[in-house]
């Protein structure tokens, strides 16, 4: 029977859990844990760093603190709720705190696919037109970055909770993944739901994907101004300062993708598939950015390293 949000004082949904946590999958909550903490100290290290070192306030390293600000505020809205969910057995969540969780996840990932796009077009300038760095990317344009990330999220982002508001919804209410997303969500409406249908792929195609067109866009740009350098050892120094950037770009989309393409096409696949790819999605682009730019920058690792030892 569906029933009304209104008609109860607190609805509520089931958030999922893998099966038999105390035999065979025992192992993923402490997989998730490990992940979260190392999330937090490499990117909580990366944000000390940059604010540590005068030589880091380049808007390349400006945009990484963004990223890992982000990146700390996406796993620190979902994993903790994971976390009691496999630990203290607590599946139901609220509506509300649903709705809100679901926002921040896709507000959140539309902000850093914002800034990732930035990063991208601070590679362009950078590489293309060198000499016009300083005066496009100084301090307020970094700044309008990241105001417009936060803008761009919450205007497109906002409705998705709001159109869902609203609706009834069937019982038993139980998600596939162990925080909510908008299309886990949604399926579990009785009623029509072409509106917020519609509206969520448009939002997503406007963002993530209009950014990930002009992020393939300015690469190509790039690759282009690099071929028309003559020696093979400059071009491979040019693109090698890109590298680290295409690999965050790609631990970012390649979760997300696999997990559209698990919503679209995997219904028939055990629930576990679902769980452990919506974990990915949250977790591996805040494990691997920190670390990618950690190995890449030996800025940064000089800073951590200065930054330990004065601990000591």
């Amino acid at each position: 029977m569906p029933f009304s949000n209104s008609s109860e004082l607190s609805p509520s949904f089931l958030l999922a859990g893998p099966p038999g946590l105390d035999g065979a999958h025992s192992w993923l909550p402490a997989a998730l844990c490990s992940a979260y903490v190392l999330a937090v100290l490499a990117n909580g290290a990366v944000l000390l760093a940059v604010r540590a070192e005068p030589g880091l306030q380049a808007p390349m390293h400006l945009f990484l603190c963004m990223l890992a600000a982000i990146d700390l505020a996406l796993a620190s809205a979902t994993v903790p709720r994971t976390l009691c969910l496999y630990w203290l057995g607590s599946r139901r969540i609220g509506f509300g705190a649903c709705l809100t969780q679901m926002f921040l996840i896709h507000a959140l990932s539309a902000a850093e696919s914002t800034v990732l796009l930035a990063m991208a077009a601070d590679r362009y300038v950078a590489i293309c037109h060198p000499l016009r760095h300083a005066a496009v990317l100084g301090g307020r344009a970094t700044a309008a970055v990241g105001l417009l990330a936060l803008a761009r999220s919450v205007l497109f982002f906002l409705p998705l909770p709001l159109l869902l508001l609203p609706l009834p919804f069937c019982g038993p209410r139980r998600l596939s993944h162990s925080f909510c997303l908008h299309q886990d969500v949604m399926n579990l409406a009785c009623a029509n739901t072409t509106p917020s249908v519609v509206y969520g792929l448009t939002a997503i195609l406007l963002v993530m994907g209009l950014d990930a067109v002009l992020i393939c866009l300015s690469y190509l740009l790039i690759l282009r101004a690099v071929l028309r350098l003559a020696a093979w050892r400059e071009r491979l120094k040019v693109f090698s300062t890109c590298v680290t950037h295409i690999c965050v770009v790609l631990a970012f989309y390649v979760p997300l993708i696999g997990l559209s393409v698990v919503h679209r096409f995997g219904k028939d696949l055990a629930p576990l598939v679902h769980i452990i790819m919506g974990n990915v999605y949250i977790l591996v682009p805040a494990v691997l950015n920190p670390i990618i730019y950690g190995v890449r920058t030996k800025q940064i690792q000089r800073t951590i390293l200065s930054l330990i030892r004065v601990t000591d």
